[in-house]
């Protein structure tokens, strides 16, 4: 598995643990919904200030998003 195959993973599971819709967690992290989208079906990488971004919101770290 490669690792934007692992951080999509993470990233849906852990919005889904935290009862967040696609669009819930975009605007949370100020994002758009179709990014979020694209990044849990591994259509785009994100940089690394967007992981960071996301894990703030999520509540979890950049290491625990990418293992």
């Amino acid at each position: 598995m490669t690792i934007r195959e692992t951080f999509a993973r993470n990233l849906k599971t852990m919005r889904n643990a935290k009862g967040l819709s696609q669009e819930e967690l975009a605007h949370l992290a100020k994002l758009d919904r179709t990014y979020i989208s694209s990044l849990e079906r591994c259509i785009y990488s994100p940089t690394i200030d967007v992981v960071d971004q996301i894990a703030h919101v999520l509540g979890t770290t950049v290491p625990e998003m990418l293992t």
